[in-house]
């Protein structure tokens, strides 16, 4: 019996070292937990995430965020929420992340909303433009990443009235939070002359097989102006399907979200010439900033840690920019990595400049403004990168 309880005592102490190893471990970590669609219909983001762990890498490399190593971890949920909430409960309730970092989607990040909240793990620089995000009293460990949708849509929609007052305007949404967001916001914009420059607007879900039969609609509509709220696979069907259609809007727009090469490729780049979208960020691949020091630390660091990417997608660059925003953060959180002060600093930016971002535009947050990118430049698609034109703009 003495025996017995002496192994076991050994078996417990040796439990309890083991115990206390792990949590010196991670404490010695700062544990950033994702969730990106690596496959499924949106499989092109995935990139952003192996971006951020790529630049990740570089920070533990240069030694840390004072003195402290970056554990990311990023799993697939295939842009299904049901995945998301499976990954999100095990990174914070197995693998103890401080923070959820960048996930994508409004659709995902809702069904995970509420969890986050609940459990105080912010829930920061979501890649949705929803406008849910911003609410800092509901739901105070959710900040955005993105420029509002709703005040992207107002953007497109005061170039229209601008250059094109007498617009036939037909609208092509994501049937969800996404597409309801961007045409709430460009109907604002267009006021009371909505419902008569409007000639048209169809919807379609994200687990159509193709959008095929709302172009041809769209296009007998007689429309001259084509609002595209698209994603992903949709990017590539709708600049394909309007060339077959034989369909030339004066003006089409696209989500900053969908205007990455990688989804304009596949329909062929002299499709897309002309097309018009918005950015905060510097387009790498654009000769204007073939100088500039930010651009040129970008293409170096693309060289030296993921140098078989294709540099002409811009999923890349964006993954490289919210990963610096994601350090900004870390690195004001001092010797204090807590989730409730990693949160704090999230919402206490004061003109952060990053190296991606257009001049003149600085990252700021207060707790009671959570939305760090308000500002936006129109471009236009050439048929090698996206051309700055006009000024910056606001949702005002």
């Amino acid at each position: 019996m003495k025996t017995r309880a002496l192994r076991t005592a050994a078996v417990l102490t040796l439990a309890a070292c083991m115990l206390t190893q792990a949590q010196a471990d991670t404490k010695g970590e700062i544990r950033i937990g994702q969730t990106l669609p690596y496959s499924g219909p949106l499989s092109g983001f995935g990139i952003i995430g192996r971006a951020q762990e790529a630049y990740f890498e570089k920070i533990n490399a240069e030694g840390g965020i004072n003195g402290r190593k970056i554990k990311f971890i990023s799993m697939d949920d295939a842009y299904s929420p049901p995945k998301t909430v499976e990954h999100t409960r095990k990174l914070v309730e197995q693998d103890e992340v401080q923070v959820m970092f960048s996930s994508l989607g409004t659709a995902t990040n809702n069904a995970v909303h509420r969890y986050l909240n609940g459990k105080k793990i912010p829930q920061l620089f979501v890649l949705s433009g929803a406008t849910k995000w911003a609410d800092p009293k509901g739901f105070p460990y959710t900040m955005p990443g993105m420029a509002a949708y709703a005040s992207e849509g107002v953007i497109y929609a005061k170039h229209i009235l601008a250059t094109k007052p007498n617009a036939k305007i037909a609208i092509l949404a994501q049937n969800d939070d996404f597409g309801r967001d961007y045409v709430s916001g460009f109907k604002r914009a267009l006021g009371d002359k909505a419902a008569a420059l409007i000639v048209s607007e169809v919807s379609y879900e994200v687990s159509a097989p193709t959008i095929s039969s709302q172009l041809a609609t769209l296009k007998a509509s007689g429309a001259d102006v084509l609002f595209g709220v698209v994603l992903g696979k949709f990017t590539s069907q709708l600049i394909k399907g309007i060339a077959e259609l034989g369909w030339k809007p004066d003006m089409t727009f696209l989500p900053t979200s969908a205007a990455s090469i990688s989804f304009l490729a596949p329909a062929g780049l002299e499709n897309a010439v002309g097309m018009i979208s918005s950015s905060n960020q510097k387009d790498v691949n654009d000769v204007q900033w073939a100088n500039d020091p930010g651009v040129k630390e970008y293409f170096a660091f693309m060289k030296q840690y993921l140098p078989n990417a294709d540099l002409n997608n811009s999923n890349y660059s964006a993954g490289y920019h919210y990963a610096q925003l994601m350090v900004a953060v870390l690195k004001a959180c001092k010797d204090d990595f807590s989730s409730e002060n990693i949160k704090r600093q999230a919402a206490s930016l004061k003109d952060v400049h990053l190296p991606l971002l257009l001049p003149g535009i600085t990252v700021n947050t207060g707790p009671d403004d959570y939305l760090p990118f308000q500002q936006l430049l129109l471009r236009r698609f050439d048929g090698k990168s996206w051309v700055g034109f006009g000024k910056v703009l606001d949702d005002q």
